[in-house]
């Protein structure tokens, strides 16, 4: 079994037996300089990260050490994948190259029980493909060495599947894009324009007929000052103009 993944020795494995011994542990490693900047002072974080360690058979030290979160998913660092596979019982070995010449990684792994190896390259043309060549980072500083991450993790993760839970590699976890969300945005709510005052001159205008029609006793100061309303809103003292009609008339 790996060194990675043994915990049956007399070393102090702490592994807690209880979901507040966990928390407590959790707890104690995210406030300590120990661990890595990203779980310090994040206990929930930790303690997740714990918690899968452990149904890969890792103890809470390791499970830190070797799992990160890239854009919101857990990943394995590339050595540590190695690790867990060669732990695992039907693990029957693997091999590695390197092609200067096509500039090709190729890793093959066997499976006991399985009678045929599994092989995958993973080349320059590749990484150009999938836009990886010359990004940033460590493709441009360890070019061979992230083709050779890719091509084991790709093939790790095809024959052993039952053995990472579902992680893959932090390198190949780093160059996967970030989710955006796609959702169309609903436009947002546009209030209603307020409409300007009934115009002055407009006002002064129509005053003699409506006193004319208040008069007659064909409309109400109300009924002109509603039906006016409607076109454009009146202002206080238009409102008050057309009420004093009645008065005026009496």
């Amino acid at each position: 079994m790996s060194a990675l993944t043994r915990q049956g020795s007399n070393g102090f494995a702490m592994q807690p037996q209880s979901l507040d011994e966990a928390m407590r542990l959790a707890s104690m490693l995210a406030h300590s300089n120990m661990v890595p900047k990203a779980y310090q002072s994040k206990e929930q974080d930790t303690l997740v990260a714990m918690m899968m360690g452990s149904e890969l058979g890792l103890n809470p030290i390791q499970s830190l050490q070797n799992i990160a979160v890239i854009n919101g998913k857990p990943a394995i660092y590339g050595d540590a994948l190695l690790a867990l596979v060669q732990s695992h019982p039907r693990f029957g070995g693997h091999e590695e190259s390197f092609d200067d010449a096509s500039m090709t990684a190729t890793c093959t792994v066997w499976r006991k029980g399985d009678g045929n190896s599994h092989t995958v390259t993973f080349s320059q043309a590749d990484a150009e493909k999938a836009q990886l060549w010359g990004k940033q980072g460590p493709w441009q500083t360890y070019p061979k060495r992230m083709l050779m991450w890719r091509a084991r993790g790709y093939a790790l993760r095809d024959k052993f599947a039952d053995a990472l839970g579902g992680l893959i590699t932090v390198e190949e976890a780093r160059d996967i894009p970030e989710e955006r969300d796609v959702t169309p945005q609903r436009p947002a709510r546009q209030e209603p324009t307020a409409l300007p005052h009934y115009p002055a001159e407009s006002f002064d205008a129509n005053l003699p007929k409506w006193r004319d029609a208040i008069e007659a006793g064909k409309a109400t100061p109300d009924q002109i000052i509603a039906k006016v309303s409607s076109k454009a809103p009146l202002t206080d003292e238009q409102k008050k103009q057309i009420k004093n009609i009645v008065q005026e008339a009496a």
